[in-house]
């Protein structure tokens, strides 16, 4: 029989344990923004593991040259995408500092208006519906300061994270030797093997997935950016690279960029006849966004993706749909590397199991 003492020794436990658990995800909670460098970082520098292997190998750059030059490349292209930005900010400037949402408000009644006139001249009896809906007076256009404020926040709180995340990815490109002999020593000399070989496949495989991602998000941009151009969208650049970043989202992402291009192409064409301009054109770039994603999904996409992690397209796209069902969006961002991560750890502590033989037969 249990005795008294053991029972009481038993919650004391487990309210200790819970007490350890609390106080180590407030911990986590509270350093989330140290948390967020060291993933950026990681990711960084799989990203960057290719160029410095070629410019050791290949250039015979000694490691410390070549951890500068690859982050050196890294600053270089996030200056490139700020100063796409940079023309597009200073025209804008005198409007964001006036915050006229009246304006706003105005120039989005206006396009109701258009789209219910259009509607009403099909024998749609829309108008009334608009009116009674009443969406305008809905919407609190005095978000926009607020929503303003929050970014000039995070512009000013961007250079100390990027200097962080550099001098984080340089220890990890030019420590990486070090870091693994210091591993070596921590785990058990039963579990050496199979625990460096998994780092080393989810080091090579993650490597080329996010390289994979570069590429899939570099051509959606420049497909976005050829209809945009098409029709003489203003500020396509910008508008095509947001949507291409979207595309990180599977299958919401494009979606969502459809939409906001068509939001954006109809609010360019304010003041222009609804009939004959504004509505063909928003016609064409969804026509045109369409096929860009039809490109994407069936070449670029399933090619990339499933050649980067050694997985079937199929695989992919039933993993990221589980994962979008138990934790929505951000399950479907890191389905995928997750995956790769487990697939590779089974292989290396299971491989004996048939389920995990067959998943894994490619890596």
């Amino acid at each position: 029989m249990i005795s008294s003492k053991t029972i009481a020794n038993g919650i004391l436990r487990s309210i200790g344990t819970l007490v350890v658990i609390a106080i180590s995800l407030y911990f986590l909670y509270q350093i989330q923004s140290v948390l967020i460098y060291l993933i950026v970082s990681l990711i960084l520098t799989l990203i960057g593991k290719p160029i410095m292997s070629f410019l050791k190998t290949r250039l015979r750059f000694p490691n410390i040259v070549a951890t500068i030059s690859t982050l050196v490349l890294f600053f270089l292209l996030i200056i490139g995408f700020i100063s796409l930005f940079i023309p597009l900010i200073l025209s804008q400037s005198e409007n964001l500092s006036l915050l006229n949402t009246a304006q706003i408000e105005q120039n989005i009644n206006e396009l109701i208006n258009q789209i219910a006139v259009f509607l009403d001249n099909h024998n749609l009896d829309s108008t009334k519906i608009l009116k009674e809906a009443n969406i305008i007076s809905k919407i609190n256009f005095h978000f926009i300061p607020e929503l303003l404020n929050t970014v000039i926040d995070t512009i000013s709180s961007f250079g100390v994270g990027l200097a962080s995340v550099f001098f984080i990815t340089f220890f990890f490109l030019k420590d990486k030797v070090h870091f693994i002999e210091t591993l070596k020593k921590l785990i058990p000399d039963s579990h050496e093997e199979p625990i460096i070989n998994s780092l080393d496949k989810i080091n090579h495989l993650l490597s080329r997935y996010f390289i994979g991602l570069l590429l899939q998000l570099s051509i959606v941009f420049v497909l976005y950016l050829i209809v945009l151009s098409i029709f003489g969208i203003s500020d396509a650049v910008i508008i095509a690279f947001l949507c291409a970043v979207l595309n990180i989202i599977p299958y919401i992402g494009p979606l969502i960029a459809s939409i906001l291009a068509a939001v954006l192409t109809m609010i360019s064409h304010l003041g222009n006849d609804f009939q004959t301009d504004t509505l063909p054109t928003t016609i064409y770039i969804l026509i045109g966004f369409w096929i860009v994603q039809l490109i994407d999904n069936n070449l670029s996409q399933p090619f990339i993706f499933s050649k980067s992690v050694s997985s079937h397209p199929l695989e992919i796209f039933l993993v990221i749909l589980i994962a979008g069902f138990l934790s929505g969006i951000l399950g479907m961002v890191i389905a995928v590397p997750l995956y790769t991560i487990l697939k590779v750890i089974g292989k290396e502590f299971f491989p004996k199991n048939v389920v995990i033989q067959l998943l894994t037969k490619n890596i």
